[in-house]
């Protein structure tokens, strides 16, 4: 099967950054260091090419009712111009997937993660209610996302929209490089930064006035591995590492989306009874005290029994130390727990700190 493009494959190619197959993309991993481009966006700005992500729009009389059967926080307290983290669940309370809800006056867009788009297309339409309509709309958007410190200061230049005014978990449609698009105050860096989403055909000319805008702050462009140890750091979670359809969005820590009272949804009875019985694990966040690369898969240990396993790990570019996400029996879940991952053989201390990491 050819490998799809975004519309700034050329770029990411002539910028001579390291490509691999991602989500059925050919996607830019890293165009120099992942640590280089990691410590770029903490310390000032870096833009990511994440147009592989899936749009997925429902409208009609019966939009909200749709988007409220199959996610499991409240869509109906969202206003016009707000963005919501949610999931969707299936009837066992394993997750399909996380995404955005992006509320506007007439539809909803839900964004959802690159590898999942169509699994998730075919999971709304397999339940989809009458007097409402779903286009998938994926291949239309050039996404970019702007992250760091920088990143409102960057966009200002190119845009007579007060990006200031824009509230995390908000957007705006207005123009930006003369292009008309969507400014989201969203990301997966932990970072102040902006999501913008436009036509295809303006993919070069925004990146080219972002990069330049962007000059005085060392702008860099940033690939995937980068993005994966940013979101780490702030113990974001990674669909297909941390959650799945083997995991629920109670024993993962997204309780705080999951809205059990706002009325019927996909999953809701299932996960009523896993709150109610309290989860038999939970997804933790663990800092390494000794030396080691705590890798997805690796067994975790308390007093020689093993406990669990991690699903996501790195060398923490701002800590210098390894950190990890992983699944412990939810006895052993308390922060301040010393626990071992095994590594090589090699049973490394470690701990359970309180989220983020940075």
């Amino acid at each position: 099967m050819e490998l799809k493009k975004t519309a700034l494959h050329d770029i990411h190619v002539k910028l001579g950054a390291r490509m691999v197959e991602f989500a059925g993309f050919h996607m830019p991993i890293q165009y120099h260091s992942i640590r280089e481009e990691h410590i770029r966006v903490r310390k000032t700005v870096g833009v990511f090419d994440v147009s592989h992500m899936g749009e997925i729009i429902i409208s009609g009389p019966k939009a909200l009712e749709m988007v409220q059967k199959i996610t499991i926080n409240d869509a109906a307290k969202l206003e016009i111009g707000q963005v919501q983290y949610s999931a969707m669940c299936y009837p066992d309370g394993g997750i399909v997937d996380d995404l955005l809800v992006y509320r506007f006056a007439d539809h909803y867009m839900l964004v959802v993660n690159a590898s999942n788009k169509d699994k998730d297309y075919q999971w709304i339409l397999k339940n989809k209610i009458d007097d409402c309509q779903v286009i998938d709309q994926s291949d239309a958007f050039t996404q970019l996302a702007v992250q760091g410190k920088k990143a409102e200061e960057t966009l200002q230049k190119l845009t007579d929209v007060n990006l200031a005014a824009i509230k995390f978990y908000w957007f705006v449609e207005g123009k930006l490089a003369d292009v008309p698009m969507i400014i989201s105050r969203t990301g997966y860096t932990g970072e102040p930064g902006f999501e913008l989403y436009f036509a295809n055909e303006y993919a070069e000319k925004v990146w080219n006035a972002v990069m330049e805008a962007g000059k005085e702050f060392d702008i860099e462009p940033i690939g995937l591995g980068a993005r994966d140890s940013l979101r780490l750091e702030k113990k974001m979670c990674l669909y297909g590492n941390d959650i799945d359809e083997t995991t629920n969005p109670i024993e993962a820590g997204l309780g705080w989306i999951t809205k059990l009272d706002k009325g019927d949804f996909i999953g809701r009875e299932a996960l009523l009874k896993i709150k109610e019985e309290g989860p038999k694990r939970k997804l933790v966040a663990i800092v390494l005290e000794g030396q080691g690369f705590p890798r997805h898969g690796y067994k975790i240990f308390k007093d020689g029994n093993e406990i669990g396993h991690v699903t996501s790990g790195t060398v923490s570019p701002i800590l210098n130390k390894g950190i990890a996400m992983g699944y412990v029996a939810k006895e052993f879940a308390r922060v301040g727990t010393e626990l071992e991952i095994e590594i090589r053989a090699k049973k490394v201390p470690a701990i359970i700190i309180k989220p983020p990491f940075v």
